[in-house]
């Protein structure tokens, strides 16, 4: 009857929060104890929860009880699975209100409002450089570090990122991936055939400063900027 009355009889003496049954606030107080009653007998972690212990051994025994209806992926966990059916369907029911963009999880759009709000809350500890993205600060923290986690299984090469590697894999493989739709001329990056299309293209980005002539790649100008001030030190010398 209590559902139906809403009434919550059972109170937190720490937080106020107030339960519809007594094991709800039980479970509850665990949180403020900080109790962890449920051991896995395979590696000793402990868990507040018996269904969260429950979850944990699907680790141990392998065991992925939901399984995808679409493409038959599967997966420990229900809440997991429902995310992953997104995939499918297409639906991304997280809305953001500055720009009407939406996202698939909650999570994301999260870390997308950031751009709206300008907010950078994960700040390198050795430079004090901010990130908007926790992602992004890890991977800048390589460059301090100086770890190199992805290694090549050919060659031993390693690398900061693991886009780096799959790249220098292609060398191996001798993979080129991205093809030019107009002379079908391949290449290992994505950048490199951003560069060659300006061929096809005829579009000059890069403008000297000096007398307005214009190159297709930032390389050739700073080789013209040097004709520049080789000028002017000629005409210092006259």
């Amino acid at each position: 009857m209590l559902i139906h009355t809403g009434e919550k009889p059972h109170v937190c003496d720490v937080c106020n929060k107030s339960f519809r049954l007594k094991r709800s606030l039980n479970m509850h107080m665990l949180f403020h104890t900080g109790e962890k009653p449920h051991l896995c007998e395979l590696c000793n972690k402990s868990f507040r929860l018996k269904a969260d212990l429950n979850m944990h051994c699907r680790i141990h025994t392998g065991e992925k009880p939901f399984q995808c209806g679409v493409c038959n992926k599967s997966f420990r966990r229900r809440g997991v699975l429902n995310q992953h059916m997104l995939i499918h369907t297409g639906e991304k029911p997280h809305l953001c209100k500055m720009c009407n963009r939406s996202f698939k999880l909650k999570d994301d759009l999260n870390m997308h409002a950031l751009v709206h709000i300008g907010e950078k809350p994960y700040v390198c500890e050795v430079c004090n450089k901010p990130f908007r993205y926790k992602y992004l600060l890890k991977k800048h923290m390589l460059f301090h570090t100086g770890e190199k986690p992805h290694v090549c299984d050919i060659c031993n090469k390693s690398f900061r990122h693991k886009g780096e590697l799959n790249v220098h894999f292609f060398i191996h493989t001798g993979e080129k991936p991205h093809v030019c739709d107009v002379c079908s001329k391949s290449f290992r990056r994505r950048s490199v055939l951003s560069k060659h299309m300006l061929i096809h293209t005829g579009k000059q980005h890069h403008m000297c400063d000096v007398c307005n002539k214009p190159f297709r790649h930032k390389s050739h100008l700073h080789k013209h900027i040097l004709t520049h001030t080789e000028e002017k030190s000629c005409a210092s010398e006259a």
